[in-house]
Parts: structure tokens; C-alpha cells; sequence
């Protein structure tokens, strides 16, 4: 998505740090906000530098610069760019696609359900005031959380839990680790290999090519769909 064109200095108005696309999500990722709050849509400076366009008088030529700015032709290729929020649940990178994230908070305090033991039912945590489902994903997928003794706290601190959306379901997971947002070009992703044994394999759609990693992108459907039936 094309950010919207900036309001440009004048009125008696300051020009507006448009930091989102320079280190933000719309440029090359740097900023240290995003470690925490995965989108720059979920930031403050960028709620603050919206309140501050919505508060300011438009300059006279405002109008015809937005008409000209969504007459432009998306640049090539521009369109075909998804993404997908990627994270670690013990030595396994992962990667849902973003349109079924919600939130990633600090990891709250998970509080079990009786008779729901021994399941992929972790338990129920608040979250904003709501009673949240939270479920043991890496357990679903077969996966074991990392045990390397030494930095406990340090790894504590990396956990985050993951909020995701479907239809109307809502449900969370713990992560060991949140990475934040990463695009790529679907022409990239590579199938499944029919003879690979990664345990994610069945719930993976296709591999994501990320940094040095194979990541597996989980099929959002079928995800929630087997976490549902788990949950009936």
C-alpha cells in the first residue's frame, strides 16, 4: 500500500515526520518502535502525526495534489508484493500472512481452564479488558519450545503473544520470538516439498524464503479451522 502523499510545510504548520516511510513498514524496516509494535499503524507517533494532518488546514493545492496522487499507476510489480508476520515458536521460524493479525502484546499471564488439560487449550488470558482464548500452537504443529540453558531472562523478555483473527474468531498464542512484518513477492514462494519432514508441513502452504531461513507459511484456513474443531 502506497502511503498517502504528505502535507507539505506551510500555514504555520510544521512539516510532519513521515517516519513511517523511511524506517518504518513503508521503507527499510529499522525503526526499534516495530520490535514492539509489529505495524507502524499501531504505533503512537503515527496516530499522533494523524491527529496532527486531521487538525491542520489543508493548503490550497492539497486537493489537486491527491487527485494526481491516486491517479498514478501502482509502479510494476507493486501490487503482487503480500506479507506476512513471522515469528519463532522454539527453534522453528514461521509466518502467517498479516490480513489475520490483530495484535501482538507482552505475553500476560495465561490462566488454565479445569478440565481442559492435556489439550491445545492453554487457557484464557485479558487482553484489553477481554477474555482471550490462547492455545498452544506449537504444540498443534508438533513442535518443542527451545530448552538451551542460560539467558532464561533474556528469552523470557523476546516472548510475545500473538492475536489473530478469522470470520470472527479470535484466538492468541504465545510466541518465543516476534521478527514483525516481511514482504515478498508470491512468484518467490516455493511448494512444499511432498518429502519434507518438518513437523509444520501438513499446515504449511508454502516455504518463504527469509534471510537465511526457510520459513514455512501456514495456511490461515486450514489453521483455524483445526484449531476450532480442537476447541468445540
Amino acid at each position: 500500500m502506497t502511503a498517502a502523499p504528505m502535507l507539505a510545510e506551510g500555514a504555520g504548520h510544521a512539516a510532519i515526520d513521515d517516519c513511517w516511510n523511511r524506517i518504518g513498514v513503508q521503507g527499510d524496516g529499522t525503526c526499534p518502535q516495530l520490535r514492539q509494535h509489529v505495524h507502524c499503524n499501531r504505533c503512537p507517533v503515527h496516530g499522533a502525526a494523524a491527529l496532527a494532518l486531521l487538525d491542520r488546514e489543508a493548503p490550497p493545492d492539497y486537493l489537486a495534489e491527491c487527485t494526481r496522487h491516486m491517479a498514478q499507476a501502482p509502479k510494476a510489480g507493486q501490487s503482487d508484493v503480500e506479507s506476512a508476520i513471522v515469528f519463532r515458536i522454539g527453534t522453528e521460524w514461521l509466518a502467517l500472512p498479516t490480513q489475520v493479525l490483530l495484535e501482538v502484546a507482552a505475553l500476560p499471564a495465561i490462566h488454565s481452564l479445569p478440565g481442559r488439560r492435556g489439550g491445545i487449550v492453554q487457557g484464557v488470558a485479558n487482553v484489553r479488558g477481554e477474555l482471550l482464548v490462547c492455545v498452544l500452537l506449537g504444540s498443534m504443529l508438533g513442535l518443542v519450545r527451545a530448552t538451551e540453558a542460560g539467558h532464561a531472562r533474556q528469552r523470557e523478555a523476546l516472548r510475545r503473544l500473538v492475536v489473530i483473527g478469522l470470520d470472527g474468531q479470535r484466538l492468541g498464542f504465545a510466541v518465543d520470538e516476534m521478527h514483525g512484518i516481511a514482504r515478498f513477492d508470491p512468484g518467490t514462494l516455493k511448494e512444499v516439498p511432498a518429502t519434507i519432514a518438518r513437523a509444520t508441513a501438513p499446515y504449511s502452504k508454502a516455504i518463504l524464503a527469509w534471510h537465511e531461513h526457510s520459513v514455512g507459511l501456514l495456511d490461515e484456513q486450514l489453521l483455524f479451522y483445526t484449531l476450532h474443531r480442537s476447541l468445540a
